[in-house]
């Protein structure tokens, strides 16, 4: 089907569908173990779904089993939209498996490569298969500020292909104390710059996940003025490495709680904890995976859900449209609840 583009956020009027009597009054929000990529599941209180990166293609289908196992939880037997936030392996590489399982009804992507950007054999290779699979459904390319059409939550691209909003997202943007002259080196350039990134509000909660977004794309969100606004749930771009440990990040937006979708040794990195650890107002950390990094000190363990690789538990986010939401750990069954924090 041919590509189409949504229409600006300043032009969109949304319809707010009525949520049946059946649905759910929560968005959930499941953080898939998929080793040190990225899987992330959002399901709406009216039974939408968008899926954010498909993990890794191979091992005997693992990333899949997991994906798809989040989906069963949730009640759902298709995904309305896949946002693909950039072309690594990791993150569009398990597309083909998961697609002979589970219909896809809209994918979401920046389209391809930078012209002349140097790519790599795995990276060109998981591209070429995502293509031929993007075809047989609806493709949207979305530009910064642009919106997606979800029942009820407000989703606007913050970035894509490099570029990013012009306009904060809730209409004011606030200086961030903590900004340097310096912009913090990308430890990728090529493709994770390019990252589709979006910022979520339901009702009075609110959430931003930028893929692997790093260097000037991501300085340019919080500096020298924070487009996004304060957020409640933070998920680190590129799994918390140590480009994205720039204290302006945080300072910025002000997290409730920070998500590491880290594997044992990719991302969770030493100045992205010790980051966390120093930034004001945030209550807690929240880990995919016990880092086996050097220089780590991992956070409390009840707050990890795998501490090797043995094991696939996600972290499921529940929020209410009163700013209130939860965070259970499957592995453990605990969770804590967090109540509106004013802003």
């Amino acid at each position: 089907m041919p590509t189409r583009r949504l229409i600006n956020a300043a032009a969109l009027v949304v319809v707010m569908c009525a949520v049946t009597l059946t649905a759910a009054d929560t968005l959930d929000i499941y953080f898939i173990d998929v080793e040190g990529g990225q899987a992330t599941l959002i399901v709406t209180p009216a039974r939408q779904s968008l899926l954010v990166d498909t993990g890794w293609a191979g091992n005997d289908g693992r990333d899949t089993r997991r994906i798809v196992a989040a989906m069963r939880d949730a009640g759902l037997g298709h995904l309305d939209y896949l946002l693909i936030t950039h072309f690594h392996p990791d993150h569009d590489g398990g597309l083909v498996e998961l697609a002979a399982q589970v219909p896809i009804r809209t994918f979401i992507d920046h389209g391809g490569f930078a012209p002349g950007a140097a790519r790599s054999a795995a990276d060109l290779a998981a591209y070429e298969l995502y293509v031929k699979v993007r075809a047989r459904g609806t493709h949207i390319e979305p530009n910064p500020g642009d919106r997606l059409p979800l029942d009820g939550l407000e989703v606007v691209f913050v970035s894509s292909a490099g570029q990013t909003i012009t306009r904060p997202v809730d209409g004011a943007s606030r200086p961030t104390a903590a900004c340097t002259p310096a912009v913090p080196e990308a430890g990728e350039r090529v493709e994770n710059p390019r990252s589709t990134g979006f910022h979520l509000r339901f009702g009075e909660f609110r959430f931003v996940d930028l893929g692997d977004l790093t260097g000037a794309p991501l300085y340019d969100l919080v500096c020298p003025a924070n487009k996004l606004g304060r957020v409640d749930a933070y998920l680190l771009p590129h799994h918390g490495g140590n480009d994205v440990s720039h204290p302006a990040y945080a300072v910025a937006m002000r997290p409730t709680v920070a998500i590491l979708n880290n594997g044992a040794t990719k991302g969770g990195q030493a100045r992205t904890f010790e980051m966390l650890r120093a930034a004001a107002g945030l209550e807690d950390v929240w880990q995919l995976h016990r880092s086996d990094n050097p220089g780590v000190v991992n956070f409390a363990d009840d707050r990890i859900a795998n501490l090797d690789e043995t094991t696939g538990y996600w972290l499921k986010l529940s929020a209410s449209a009163d700013g209130a939401f939860r965070v259970t750990n499957q592995r453990t069954g605990s969770a804590r609840t967090y109540p509106r924090r004013a802003r």
